[in-house]
């Protein structure tokens, strides 16, 4: 670089002694820089290690050689042939790896294959869920203007005539003394079927039968009834959500024995990132809790409340020590 340098000035020489003086004054200067650069130039050694990048393996023939080991700097992690030998592993072809494709040298997945791999999965996930609801939509009718009197099993029974029907929810309306309900068929067939029920009267009033928009929310299988027993349970049960924060369990207990009648069982539930309660009621007599669902509408506290049957028991809490327990001896 420097030889280029001192002969580019050689040139320049020549060409100074044709020059006028102005002229000349100005080459001295360029010539006087380009002297400045050819001794900075000179002072630097092209074979320092800061000229070449951290993944260059020096050889005596100048050539790349492989030394078995990949460098973590490198933009592409080159495993050569000569590297599968050196580790065990034999190359069925002379083509090489990259880590673009197959990962860094502590064979670790590609950190950002494995990010893009988790969200396809993600997305893959979310389209299925999207799919199964979607089909729950169109197999699910909603039924609405449904007197207070007609219970699941009687609805159920009558959808039943138009196709399978896998569940059906009868919910409480805090602004009519009518009930509404969604009925999901096996089908789409059947939920078709059942728009023809609109406008049959059931109890005292023509219901209304349309397409829902919503699916049925599932029921955690664990919370449903496990014997008999517990299926008589449920019967007597109602299920309350809208329930004030301030009103107590004693207040809840009170209000329902007063307009329906003798409460056996009562669990109050609430957590502080909902702004009211939900409870499940079991009454003495399976009446009771018919009484209970005229209650949707009421005020409790300074809140109208919604009463619906329960779907699920309440079941006697168990002591953590007894947990304890019984984690200890299994």
């Amino acid at each position: 670089m420097a030889a280029v340098a001192e002969k580019a000035i050689g040139s320049d020489e020549q060409f100074i002694h044709r020059q006028t003086p102005a002229v000349a004054e100005t080459d001295r200067e360029y010539q006087r820089d380009v002297n400045k650069l050819v001794d900075l130039l000179s002072q630097l050694n092209p074979s320092a290690k800061e000229f070449f990048p951290s993944y260059y393996a020096p050889s005596g023939g100048g050539h790349r050689k492989s030394d078995g080991r990949l460098s973590p700097d490198a933009p592409i992690f080159v495993v050569s042939t000569e590297y599968n030998y050196n580790n065990g592993v034999v190359s069925t072809n002379d083509n090489s790896k990259d880590s673009s494709n197959e990962g860094s040298e502590n064979n670790l997945p590609n950190r950002k294959r494995r990010n893009g791999n988790n969200l396809g999965k993600r997305r893959i996930t979310d389209m299925i869920d999207r799919a199964q609801r979607e089909d729950s939509i169109r197999r699910t009718v909603y039924v609405s203007d449904i007197d207070q009197h007609v219970t699941e099993e009687k609805l159920a029974d009558i959808f039943a005539n138009y196709g399978q029907v896998v569940d059906c929810r009868i919910c409480g309306d805090t602004h009519s003394v009518l009930r509404f309900a969604f009925i999901e068929f096996s089908d789409e067939d059947g939920a078709r079927a059942a728009l023809n029920l609109s406008g049959t009267i059931l109890g005292y009033y023509p219901m209304r039968v349309l397409p829902s928009k919503t699916a049925i929310l599932p029921v955690n299988p664990k919370f449903l009834p496990r014997s008999d027993n517990e299926k008589q349970m449920v019967v007597r049960t109602v299920y309350c959500t809208n329930i004030d924060k301030k009103v107590t369990q004693t207040d809840v207990k009170m209000f329902f024995e007063q307009l329906c009648g003798e409460v056996s069982h009562l669990r109050l539930l609430g957590d502080t990132a909902h702004p009211t309660r939900i409870a499940f009621v079991e009454f003495a007599q399976a009446e009771s809790a018919i009484l209970a669902l005229n209650c949707s509408g009421m005020i409790l506290g300074s809140l109208p409340i919604r009463v619906s049957p329960s779907k699920t028991p309440v079941r006697p809490r168990i002591p953590r020590a007894a947990l304890q327990t019984d984690s200890s001896l299994s």
